[in-house]
Protein backbone atom coordinates (compact mmCIF):
# COMPACT_ATOMS: atom_id res chain seq x y z
CA UNK A 1 0.00 0.00 0.00
CA UNK A 2 1.40 3.70 -0.80
CA UNK A 3 -0.11 6.80 -0.16
CA UNK A 4 0.22 10.23 -1.73
CA UNK A 5 0.90 12.72 0.60
CA UNK A 6 1.22 16.52 0.98
CA UNK A 7 4.05 18.34 3.08
CA UNK A 8 5.82 21.52 2.69
CA UNK A 9 4.48 22.45 -0.66
CA UNK A 10 5.57 19.52 -1.83
CA UNK A 11 4.04 15.86 -2.83
CA UNK A 12 5.18 12.71 -1.81
CA UNK A 13 4.70 9.22 -2.84
CA UNK A 14 5.55 6.84 0.40
CA UNK A 15 5.28 3.31 1.61
CA UNK A 16 5.64 1.99 5.19
CA UNK A 17 9.96 2.12 6.09
CA UNK A 18 10.58 4.78 3.53
CA UNK A 19 13.23 7.87 4.18
CA UNK A 20 12.35 11.31 3.57
CA UNK A 21 14.02 14.82 3.21
CA UNK A 22 11.24 16.93 3.50
CA UNK A 23 11.13 20.79 4.81
CA UNK A 24 12.16 21.59 8.15
CA UNK A 25 9.38 20.48 10.46
CA UNK A 26 9.15 21.94 14.62
CA UNK A 27 9.73 18.10 15.70
CA UNK A 28 13.07 16.60 17.80
CA UNK A 29 14.62 13.44 16.60
CA UNK A 30 12.80 10.77 17.94
CA UNK A 31 9.56 12.47 17.97
CA UNK A 32 6.86 10.67 15.94
CA UNK A 33 4.46 13.21 13.09
CA UNK A 34 1.34 12.41 11.77
CA UNK A 35 0.45 13.91 7.77
CA UNK A 36 -3.17 14.60 7.68
CA UNK A 37 -2.94 15.92 4.18
CA UNK A 38 -3.40 12.98 2.08
CA UNK A 39 -3.88 13.43 -1.25
CA UNK A 40 -4.54 9.81 -2.75
CA UNK A 41 -4.20 6.01 -1.14
CA UNK A 42 -2.98 3.10 -3.73
CA UNK A 43 -3.08 -0.94 -3.61
CA UNK A 44 -5.72 -3.18 -4.65
CA UNK A 45 -8.35 -0.73 -3.87
CA UNK A 46 -6.81 3.34 -4.67
CA UNK A 47 -9.07 6.07 -3.11
CA UNK A 48 -8.45 9.75 -4.77
CA UNK A 49 -9.28 12.48 -2.51
CA UNK A 50 -11.16 15.55 -3.55
CA UNK A 51 -8.24 17.30 -2.45
CA UNK A 52 -8.22 15.11 0.82
CA UNK A 53 -9.18 11.60 1.58
CA UNK A 54 -11.24 11.94 4.83
CA UNK A 55 -9.71 10.18 7.84
CA UNK A 56 -6.66 9.34 6.26
CA UNK A 57 -3.22 9.64 7.87
CA UNK A 58 0.58 9.29 7.40
CA UNK A 59 2.70 8.56 10.37
CA UNK A 60 6.31 9.31 10.55
CA UNK A 61 9.33 8.77 13.03
CA UNK A 62 11.70 12.00 13.13
CA UNK A 63 15.13 10.89 12.35
CA UNK A 64 16.98 14.08 12.06
CA UNK A 65 16.72 18.15 11.63
CA UNK A 66 19.16 18.54 8.74
CA UNK A 67 21.00 21.08 6.10
CA UNK A 68 20.34 19.91 2.49
CA UNK A 69 23.32 20.83 0.02
CA UNK A 70 24.90 24.10 -0.87
CA UNK A 71 23.17 26.41 -3.28
CA UNK A 72 25.05 28.65 -4.64
CA UNK A 73 23.96 31.83 -7.05
CA UNK A 74 26.29 33.49 -8.95
CA UNK A 75 25.65 36.60 -11.01
CA UNK A 76 28.18 38.40 -13.36
CA UNK A 77 27.65 41.26 -15.29
CA UNK A 78 29.74 42.45 -18.18
CA UNK A 79 30.32 44.95 -20.51
CA UNK A 80 30.50 48.95 -18.69
CA UNK A 81 29.59 47.58 -15.03
CA UNK A 82 31.80 44.90 -14.31
CA UNK A 83 30.42 43.37 -11.16
CA UNK A 84 29.97 40.18 -9.76
CA UNK A 85 28.10 38.56 -6.98
CA UNK A 86 28.21 35.06 -4.86
CA UNK A 87 25.19 34.15 -2.95
CA UNK A 88 24.26 30.91 -1.91
CA UNK A 89 22.35 28.93 1.56
CA UNK A 90 21.61 25.72 2.41
CA UNK A 91 17.86 24.29 2.76
CA UNK A 92 17.07 23.28 6.44
CA UNK A 93 15.22 19.63 6.10
CA UNK A 94 13.76 17.21 8.40
CA UNK A 95 14.75 13.76 7.90
CA UNK A 96 11.68 11.33 8.36
CA UNK A 97 10.93 7.50 8.32
CA UNK A 98 7.62 6.68 7.49
CA UNK A 99 6.16 4.32 9.82
CA UNK A 100 2.83 3.54 9.33
CA UNK A 101 -0.06 4.46 6.66
CA UNK A 102 -3.42 4.61 8.30
CA UNK A 103 -6.50 4.27 5.44
CA UNK A 104 -9.26 5.71 7.78
CA UNK A 105 -10.30 6.43 11.40
CA UNK A 106 -7.30 8.43 12.02
CA UNK A 107 -7.19 11.08 14.57
CA UNK A 108 -6.40 14.50 13.23
CA UNK A 109 -3.27 15.77 14.69
CA UNK A 110 -2.53 18.22 17.46
CA UNK A 111 -0.93 21.19 14.41
CA UNK A 112 -4.33 21.66 12.66
CA UNK A 113 -6.01 21.66 16.53
CA UNK A 114 -4.05 24.70 17.49
CA UNK A 115 -4.69 26.88 14.50
CA UNK A 116 -8.38 25.87 15.04
CA UNK A 117 -10.36 29.10 15.66
CA UNK A 118 -12.52 28.90 19.44
CA UNK A 119 -16.26 28.16 18.55
CA UNK A 120 -17.95 30.77 18.04
CA UNK A 121 -20.76 32.79 20.41
CA UNK A 122 -24.14 31.77 20.43
CA UNK A 123 -26.39 34.65 18.31
CA UNK A 124 -23.18 35.52 16.27
CA UNK A 125 -22.80 35.53 12.80
CA UNK A 126 -20.16 34.73 10.52
CA UNK A 127 -19.23 38.58 9.26
CA UNK A 128 -16.22 37.30 6.88
CA UNK A 129 -19.63 36.75 4.62
CA UNK A 130 -19.97 40.68 3.88
CA UNK A 131 -18.06 41.58 0.82
CA UNK A 132 -15.16 43.54 1.74
CA UNK A 133 -15.02 42.05 5.60
CA UNK A 134 -12.22 39.99 6.14
CA UNK A 135 -10.65 37.78 9.00
CA UNK A 136 -9.10 41.15 10.50
CA UNK A 137 -12.07 43.52 9.78
CA UNK A 138 -14.33 40.68 11.63
CA UNK A 139 -12.03 40.68 14.80
CA UNK A 140 -11.78 44.48 15.22
CA UNK A 141 -16.16 44.42 14.78
CA UNK A 142 -16.18 41.69 17.46
CA UNK A 143 -13.73 43.52 19.81
CA UNK A 144 -16.19 46.84 19.38
CA UNK A 145 -19.11 44.31 20.33
CA UNK A 146 -20.39 44.03 17.26
CA UNK A 147 -20.85 39.79 16.62
CA UNK A 148 -24.16 39.42 14.34
CA UNK A 149 -25.55 40.64 10.80
CA UNK A 150 -28.64 42.06 13.28
CA UNK A 151 -26.18 44.50 15.44
CA UNK A 152 -24.17 45.76 12.30
CA UNK A 153 -27.55 46.76 10.47
CA UNK A 154 -28.85 48.33 14.11
CA UNK A 155 -25.95 50.71 14.18
CA UNK A 156 -26.87 54.39 13.84
CA UNK A 157 -24.73 56.78 12.08
CA UNK A 158 -23.41 58.14 15.65
CA UNK A 159 -22.31 54.49 16.57
CA UNK A 160 -20.02 53.75 13.33
CA UNK A 161 -18.40 56.88 13.72
CA UNK A 162 -17.64 56.35 17.38
CA UNK A 163 -16.19 52.38 16.60
CA UNK A 164 -12.48 53.83 15.61
CA UNK A 165 -10.87 50.06 15.19
CA UNK A 166 -12.41 49.67 11.67
CA UNK A 167 -13.56 51.73 9.11
CA UNK A 168 -17.49 50.36 8.63
CA UNK A 169 -18.76 50.63 4.72
CA UNK A 170 -22.37 51.68 4.16
CA UNK A 171 -22.36 48.68 1.66
CA UNK A 172 -21.82 46.35 4.76
CA UNK A 173 -24.70 48.08 6.61
CA UNK A 174 -26.56 47.21 3.71
CA UNK A 175 -25.49 43.40 3.23
CA UNK A 176 -25.87 43.25 6.81
CA UNK A 177 -30.02 43.87 6.95
CA UNK A 178 -30.63 41.71 4.02
CA UNK A 179 -28.56 38.67 5.59
CA UNK A 180 -30.37 39.75 9.12
CA UNK A 181 -33.62 38.68 7.31
CA UNK A 182 -33.00 35.94 6.42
Amino acid sequence: MFAVLKTGGKQYKVQAGDILRIEKLAADAGETVQFDEVLMLGGDAPVVGAPLVDGAAVKAEVIDQIKGEKVIHFVKRRRKHSSKRTKGHRQKLTLVKITDIIASGAVASAAPAAKAEAPAAAGSDDLTKLNGVGPAAAAKLADAGVTSFAQLAALSDDAIAAIESVKIKPEWVEQAKELAQG
